[in-house]
């Protein structure tokens, strides 16, 4: 279950110091071209598509061998003739490139060489997939391929030649975002990370909450955010904050399950989170044809209101068993933080800025990653760690942080192109509709329900991308805007990492907290449930998104903004049992009803719902209960 079901596998490093300098070299290069060509421009898109995948199956087969721990000749000369075959494919295309171009797609009949180069194309892309991701993918993709041979009237050289001699299979837009976004913003990040902007988000959250009540908690929320936005990943983002905010949260008196539960919903938030959002938000710019810049202008209420449902979780738990914050004598100074790194922010506004200035999102990355270690020099704290191998070393760890996703990307375009060719999406769109009976509720349900199922065996790009291809066009069919449909799949393909049973970012969490995988994955839904209702919001409520109608300015959106901020804070109230003191259960339950009227959109709702928060503070301030006891055990 596990293999079928896994995250990004960690890369086996070989023990050859010869064959450890011939990765070094081809990651580094790798990193380079990408670089190269973002600032002086791209190829034609096929061979821009191609060359970064040479690269990345020439790195999955010498990073992840068939037999893990073996180092069996036999076994590396069969991951060898792997890697040769996987260039093969890829070459044979740019040996034929003319052909490629003047062919007349669907009607010029394939030659041997095609025949031969794209089952072996296919079959190299489905298992490098495997290895570095696990078999969730390539079975889905194989799923699909299965469906359009057996039980259409697609030809299998027609399907051959949509899946690898075209634009609409493996050399798709999905593999052209991997290659023109989402490796510079790998770059990036590594580039951050070796500059020690880690470190910097750590101390920064912890100067700003760690005194106030459940004050490590709110350090997990406020650091995860920031590096999670980078990282784009929320299993590596426990792993690296986790380790310092969890054993914190313990010492100051979290249960560990919650601990866990808190760590890695932070974690997992950092994908919706502006302004980088990991990978996924340049495929939905893709498939939108919008700048990126307004993608995350979108996705600002939404990742706001998530975080603040996270921090008033973490708040009413720490008020309602009394935990105390970090000793103040223990914690760094805001003033001394900014001092002593503070510049490490910079190539973070540079990216911003850029951005608002309508620079292209790979080139703001660029001119970004290339400034992180000439600002980390600016300072002695922060230029110490920093040697000549560093760049070095941050191009390496660039290239070898974009193959799960430029993979993941090539293997999508399998299940893209079957999909298409078959009019397969068309007929889902359909049988969605006639399901729901044109209920808009009943169909975001299955989305939703897909969406989770979906990410449980696979990252969130790839999940994102089939329910784009099957699911997203039934919801625009039934009249949601295009934005609030493509970030509700992209939610809840988010909201998977901490969705039991199969909740990979709560595992990890649960291992460095020695705590029950299931407490831990239970404790994570209460402390995200109204996570779980912000994209039900922002679909009935399209100006949370900053969508107003015609003639309405954005300030319109402030009301229902404010609204919906209020009610997420009445709901965890309300499943917390705190609000400005302890909650006795029917204040409990008004919290709740009241906060999902607040929730809801609706002049009347809202009365109602600022109505029941109301009797609920004026009942509290009245009794003034204090919690019957100190924390559970």
């Amino acid at each position: 279950m596990s293999e079928v079901v896994s995250d990004e596998k960690a890369a086996l490093d070989p023990t050859s110091s010869i064959m450890k300098r011939i990765i070094t070299v081809i990651a580094v290069t790798m990193s380079l071209y990408h670089m190269w060509v973002t600032w002086f421009g791209p190829p034609e898109a096929v061979i821009y598509r191609g060359t970064h995948l040479m690269f990345a199956l020439a790195l999955v087969f010498l990073l992840y061998p068939s037999h893990r721990g073996s180092s069996n000749i036999w076994w590396r000369s069969y991951d060898m003739l792997l890697l040769v075959l996987g260039l093969g494919g890829v070459l044979h295309i740019f040996i034929t490139y003319e052909d490629f171009i003047y062919r007349i797609i669907y009607i010029d009949d394939l030659t041997p060489g095609d025949v031969t180069w794209g089952i072996i194309t296919v079959i190299i892309v489905l298992e490098a997939t495997r290895r570095i991701i696990g078999w969730a993918l390539p079975l889905t993709a194989m799923v699909f391929i299965g469906y359009a041979f057996f039980f259409t009237n697609v030809t299998w050289q027609v399907l051959l030649e949509q899946l690898y001699l075209s634009t609409e299979g493996i050399f798709g837009s999905t593999l052209g975002v991997s290659a023109a976004y989402v490796m510079l913003f790998v770059i990036f990040g590594a580039f951050m990370e070796k500059s020690g902007t880690g470190r910097l988000f750590m101390d920064f959250s912890m100067s700003l909450t760690g005194k106030s009540a459940g004050g490590p908690g709110k350090v997990a929320i406020v650091s995860s955010s920031m590096f999670g936005t980078v990282s784009g990943s929320a299993v590596a983002n426990v792993m690296v904050t986790g380790p310092i905010t969890i054993p914190l949260m313990k010492k100051t008196g979290f249960r560990p399950a919650f601990a866990a539960a808190v760590e890695s919903v932070a974690s997992t938030g950092g994908q919706i989170m502006p302004p980088v959002m990991g990978a996924v938000a340049f495929v939905m710019a893709e498939f939108l044809a919008v700048p990126y810049l307004q993608i995350t202008i979108w996705a600002i209420v939404p990742a706001a209101l998530y975080y603040l449902s996270v921090f008033f979780a973490v708040h009413f738990e720490a008020k309602r068993y009394r935990l105390a914050g970090i000793p103040e004598d223990e914690l760094p100074k805001l003033w001394q933080v900014m001092l002593v790194r503070g510049q490490l922010f910079i190539p973070m506004f540079i990216i911003l800025i850029g951005l608002i200035l309508g620079y292209s999102a790979p080139m703001c990355a660029l001119i970004a990653a290339l400034s992180c270690l000439p600002i980390a020099l600016l300072r002695k704290e922060t230029r110490k760690n920093i040697t000549w191998a560093t760049p070095i070393q941050a191009l390496e760890d660039g290239a070898r942080g974009a193959l799960s996703v430029a993979l993941a990307c090539a293997c999508a375009g399998l299940v893209i192109g079957s999909i298409n060719i078959t009019g397969m999406g068309i007929v889902f769109t359909q049988v969605v509709v006639d399901l729901a009976s044109n209920h808009i509720f009943l169909a975001l349900l299955v989305t939703a329900l897909a969406g989770i199922i979906l990410g449980m065996g696979m990252p969130t790009t790839p999940a994102y991308i089939v329910m784009v291809a099957l699911l997203v066009p039934a919801l625009i069919k039934m009249g949601i805007v295009d934005p609030a449909a493509h970030l509700f799949a992209l939610y809840f393909a988010i909201l998977s990492a901490i969705t039991p049973p199969v909740a990979l970012s709560v595992f990890a969490a649960a291992g460095i907290a020695g705590a029950n995988m299931w407490s831990a994955g239970l404790a994570a839904v209460r402390a995200a449930a109204p996570a779980y209702i912000v994209p039900f919001m922002f679909v009935y409520e399209p100006a949370l998104l900053f969508i107003v109608d015609e003639g309405q300015h954005w300030y319109h959106a402030l009301w229902p903004i404010a609204t919906a901020m209020i009610g997420v804070i009445g709901l965890a109230g309300g499943l917390f049992g705190w609000l400005l003191n302890y909650a006795t259960m029917p204040q409990r339950i008004l919290l709740v009803v009241g906060a999902l009227s607040l929730i809801k959109p609706g002049g009347l709702t809202d009365l109602i719902g600022f109505g029941i928060l109301g009797l609920v503070v004026v009942w509290q301030l009245v009794l003034r209960r204090q919690p019957p006891v100190a924390r559970p055990t």
